[in-house]
């Protein structure tokens, strides 16, 4: 039930969402490498995931936006992601890491979730596409973040101060409504953006 769901034990359930946010986020960065490399072949080649004038694998690939040092997105994904599951599985094995590993993993989740949200505003904002790969990426590395983060405050990795030990516990309290309230607002601002196309569904 949705009570049972919000009183998950974090320690217990972490590591599979580790293990499975890195599968998926593995396959989505699959399926953006192989199409990058089709178009670097050929580049009238249009992927599977180009749907329409807006969910466009394409269009967003084919951009600029989402290159960092001219290496395109997807490659760095499949650096950090076969991480992200190997450090599940390790968790799965009963290994206990020491504070330095959660900080520094809870460094690079927000590193992650930096990047995720500016490569989403470049796709939203000066793009003008979506690719539904990308948006499976988001969904984990936003995911993983959330979780990472309530994990490192409940095991006092992370020592909010006295002021704001209030907030900490109804954020720990309130995890999945907060994100999928997270959700709804991305999800309002695609449609928002690109209503010009969606609003003729409704």
């Amino acid at each position: 039930s949705y009570m049972s769901i919000q009183n998950w034990k974090l320690e217990r359930v972490l590591p599979w969402l580790l293990v499975a946010g890195g599968i998926i986020g593995i396959i989505c960065s699959l399926f953006l490498v192989y199409d990058q490399i089709q178009i670097w072949e050929n580049p009238h080649y249009v992927p599977a995931c180009s749907l329409n004038p807006i969910v466009n694998c394409g269009t967003v690939i084919n951009s600029k936006q989402g290159d960092i040092l001219g290496i395109p997105a997807p490659f760095f994904g499949l650096l950090a992601f076969p991480v992200l599951a190997t450090i599940g599985v390790v968790l799965l094995a009963g290994a206990k890491l020491p504070r330095w590993f959660w900080l520094g993993l809870e460094l690079g989740a927000m590193g992650g979730l930096a990047f995720a949200l500016w490569l989403f505003w470049l796709s939203l904002y000066r793009v003008h596409a979506l690719c539904p790969f990308c948006l499976g990426v988001d969904v984990v590395i936003y995911t993983l973040f959330w979780y990472i983060t309530q994990y490192n405050l409940k095991a006092g990795h992370i020592i909010l101060p006295a002021k704001l030990q209030g907030a900490g516990q109804f954020v720990r309290k309130h995890h999945l409504d907060i994100l999928i309230l997270w959700f709804l607002l991305v999800a309002v601002f695609i449609l928002k953006h690109f209503w010009y196309y969606y609003g003729q569904y409704f």
